[in-house]
């Protein structure tokens, strides 16, 4: 999908959802001075949080590619459309590169619960993606929990009935013969 996308910033912008699982807002509004390539993080604040509380979030390595790649491109917005800022990701043309790649109904934000769906496939703990992903409550993110139930196998043996070995029959002890 990426691929079929014409313009530099959208792929940029795509790319980093798909790695960082940040949303709309947090992409189209981080700045360069919000982002330490050397520590690896970016921080969303407060005030472009969907929760309203500021988090960091750490960059792997096609996110720090991407930010590299788009230090030419303005001074202070790390995405933007021609050097102007973008108050959204535009609907129309995020469609259009679906189509053009085969893709039918699929959201920008989708691009979020992607991300998150390919952590919990790859062992991330929910807990850990609640962080990650600046999720308020582990609740919110326990619908992607079907995606790996591997790491309840662990615990499926703990409880077993046929599978128990059968007690070894205890023989009765041997008789004495007395001679009287």
């Amino acid at each position: 999908m990426i691929e079929a996308i014409p313009w530099d910033w959208m792929k940029d912008a795509c790319a980093c959802a798909l790695a960082t699982g940040m949303r709309a807002a947090e992409i189209l509004t981080v700045r360069f001075n919000q982002v330490d390539l050397s520590r690896r993080l970016a921080w969303v604040s407060a005030a472009d949080a969907k929760s309203g509380r500021a988090r960091a979030v750490p960059l792997n390595d096609e996110a720090v590619a991407i930010v590299e790649r788009r230090k030419r491109t303005h001074p202070s917005l790390v995405f933007t459309r021609n050097g102007r800022p973008q108050p959204q990701i535009d609907p129309k043309m995020f469609g259009r590169a679906c189509a053009r790649a085969g893709i039918e109904d699929l959201r920008f934000h989708d691009l979020r619960h992607t991300w998150a769906s390919w952590h919990v496939q790859a062992g991330t703990p929910l807990f850990v993606l609640k962080e990650l992903g600046g999720w308020e409550t582990l609740e919110m993110v326990k619908k992607y929990a079907h995606l790996n139930p591997e790491h309840l196998a662990a615990y499926a043996g703990a409880v077993t009935f046929w599978a128990q070995p059968a007690p070894e029959a205890k023989t009765p002890p041997a008789r004495v013969a007395l001679n009287a």
